[in-house]
């Protein structure tokens, strides 16, 4: 098409009247299909008229060419599409524009991908001079960001802590940072500030009647759950009447909103009821399915209703079917979930060593469930067996260690799983296990980009209390390189100097201003107050304390020249004392446990032959002892029938 004729149709275009765009745009490919910029013109006309499918059509069609021209809108279209891992390859190829990194950050927001999507958002704020109208809506989607990766597990890539000044100006902020606090776990927190998400929504000028009723909706099912989450049962109740699952357009809120409602109908006296009420809701799909922690919870709470109603059965063959299908071994809680839904299945409500004898032939077939072996885990500690629970993680672990796929290995060192497996090593004091441990994964992830900072504290200060070199030397090597990802991390510069101290005081002289002294960290804390209140140190610590101030002072003492030693009185001495012969290591055991003592007397040695461990065994000897008293009973009745001597 001639360049005439394209700004003619653009001329005839509206933004109201996209239908009329798409008929021209197909008027001029009827007479030439590979002009490139009708197809660039329909495809625009196609995605404001909702139609993804038909975009991608168009795509697929002109080829190559018209996906380099319109790269962006290639990925739109893939994005509502639910093909995400296509859009992401696409929009990430995208140089200098600034709206493909707007839609690379939605897009891998909804593929939760929350650490990229943060990075974009931060990337985006960071250049002042194109912010113009963009500042309102990245912080919106920053704080969303920051309230996603929170709930994923990632609280230390957070940035955002407490809402400033013109964060609590606009409701979406203001509701974004509530779903931040409720995900630390701060309830009362975000229960303030969703009222007042609530009263910034009711009185803002920009909403219509209908825009408002459906903002209004998500803030009142997220305040149902805080509600509930805190026990406010009657409050709770009193939202209810805010809600209409009916009104409530998006799937993912409508499933989310029923399951709360149904929870605080309190319909679990009636099981039959409740799995009806939880099941009333389809499933959300594509772009609107619930994010996968939301996932987990609502499936959790189906197969619990599954098993209050006894299908029993069908657990076991849904859960087979979808592990079938998901990698193995797995760290993912989605299929960690279902290996525990089929393990409920199959004890059939069961508890104790009768539910571990159903659950263990399945742990034989599938050693390296890691869901499975948990919940065998769980089972033993519940009945006092911690041993065989650490035997069974163990076995399990070893598994994982000894295969050669990376996936096994990733597993292998996860940090929840770890976390388990020392805290029960802490109910035996198996001090040096725990050790071992997490030197282990401290060198496996340490060679890996995305190490988990929180593991690796925990190995550095663990390596700390041992006296080997090599052991302080891997410490400051770990603290090290947190140090320099983050410079403000104290935690990390403590451990560092703590563990070169002992090796080169010299090395970390000069950092020891930078950490905080010691009236500096305790000098707030009113110990009169704390003891007059009840708390008192432990007697751990106190013993700890006395250890140090005798250690202290037996270092004093012996640094003083010239000081004259203690003498023992000679009343506390033993008459036959030699000071020139060193002392009896056995004179604290009785006399009979030593190794000098030589019984006297027949009997003596007969007793101390009898009590002699590994010695040769006398078999007569044992043999009339057993029959001895078969023997007196034989004995006793011939005699009784002797006759009596008497006088002839």
């Amino acid at each position: 098409m001639p360049p005439q004729s394209l700004a003619s149709l653009l001329q005839r275009a509206s933004i109201d009247d996209h239908e009329e765009v798409l008929q021209s745009s197909n008027a001029a490919l009827a007479k030439s299909k590979s002009d490139i910029h009708a197809q660039h013109v329909k495809v625009v006309a196609l995605l404001k008229l909702d139609r993804y499918e038909d975009c991608l059509r168009v795509f697929e069609e002109a080829g190559d060419n018209l996906k380099k021209r319109a790269a962006v809108e290639y990925a739109y279209a893939l994005y509502k599409c639910s093909r995400l891992e296509e859009a992401m390859h696409v929009v990430s190829q995208v140089a200098g524009d600034r709206g493909a990194r707007h839609l690379e950050a939605q897009v891998t927001y909804r593929a939760e991908k929350f650490r990229r999507t943060a990075e974009l958002y931060e990337d985006l704020a960071s250049d002042q001079s194109a912010l113009d109208s963009e500042e309102n809506d990245l912080r919106i989607n920053a704080w969303a960001a920051d309230a996603q990766l929170q709930w994923k597990g990632y609280p230390e890539l957070v940035r955002h802590q407490r809402p400033t000044r013109d964060d609590l100006e606009a409701f979406e902020t203001v509701y974004n940072a509530a779903c931040l606090s409720i995900a630390k776990g701060e309830f009362g927190q975000g229960e303030m500030l969703l009222k007042r998400a609530k009263e910034l929504c009711r009185t803002s000028e920009d909403l219509t009647p209908e825009d408002r009723a459906a903002e209004l909706l998500p803030i009142a099912v997220q305040q149902l759950y805080v509600l509930l989450r805190q026990g406010k049962s009657e409050e709770a109740e009193s939202i209810l009447a805010e809600i209409s699952v009916n009104d409530i357009s998006e799937l993912s809120t409508k499933k989310i909103a029923q399951s709360n409602i149904t929870l605080v109908r309190n319909t679990a006296s009636n099981p039959y009821l409740l799995y009806k009420d939880l099941n009333s809701t389809p499933n959300s799909i594509n772009n609107d399915r619930l994010f996968d922690f939301q996932n987990n919870i609502m499936s959790g709470n189906i197969h619990s209703a599954d098993l209050l109603v006894q299908k029993y059965d069908g657990i076991i063959r849904s859960t087979s079917h979808a592990l079938s299908q998901a990698s193995y071994p797995s760290a993912e809680p989605s299929v960690n979930l279902m290996s525990v839904c089929g393990a409920a299945a199959h004890a059939q409500g069961q508890t104790g060593t009768k539910a571990l004898k159903a659950i263990l032939p399945v742990l034989e077939r599938r050693p390296k469930d890691i869901g499975l072996v948990l919940t065998a885990v769980q089972l033993y500690v519940g009945s006092g067996n911690t041993t065989s629970a650490i035997t069974t993680l163990e076995r399990s672990l070893k598994l994982l260690e000894d295969s050669i796929s990376e996936q096994d290995k990733e597993v292998r060192f996860n940090p929840g799983l770890l976390s388990v497996l020392v805290s029960l090593y802490k109910l035996e004091g198996r001090k040096l296990q725990i050790r071992g441990e997490l030197s282990k994964a401290a060198t496996y992830w340490r060679a890996r980009a995305e190490a988990p900072g929180s593991l690796l504290r925990a190995a550095g200060a663990s390596l700390l209390h041992s006296s080997d070199r090599s052991d302080l030397t891997t410490s400051g090597d770990i603290f090290k390189s947190l140090y320099q990802k983050d410079a403000s991390d104290r935690f990390a510069l403590a451990g560092y100097v703590a563990s070169q101290a002992p090796l080169d005081y010299s090395k970390v002289e000069s950092q020891l201003e930078s950490l905080p002294s010691v009236n500096d960290l305790v000098g707030d804390i009113d110990v009169a107050g704390l003891e007059s209140a009840g708390i008192s140190p432990s007697s751990s610590a106190t013993a700890a304390a006395a250890a140090a101030i005798a250690g202290a002072r037996k270092r004093a003492s012996s640094q003083k020249e010239g000081r004259a030693t203690k003498r023992v009185r000679k009343s506390r001495l033993p008459k036959d004392y030699d000071p020139n012969k060193n002392p009896d290591p056995e004179r604290w055991l009785p006399l009979r446990d030593r190794s000098t003592y030589r019984p006297k007397g027949r009997k003596g040695k007969q007793r101390a032959a009898e009590r002699t461990q590994g010695g040769v065994v006398n078999e007569k000897a044992e043999e009339s002892a057993s029959t001895a008293p078969q023997q007196q009973k034989q004995g006793g009745g011939a005699s009784s029938k002797k006759k009596k001597k008497g006088k002839r």
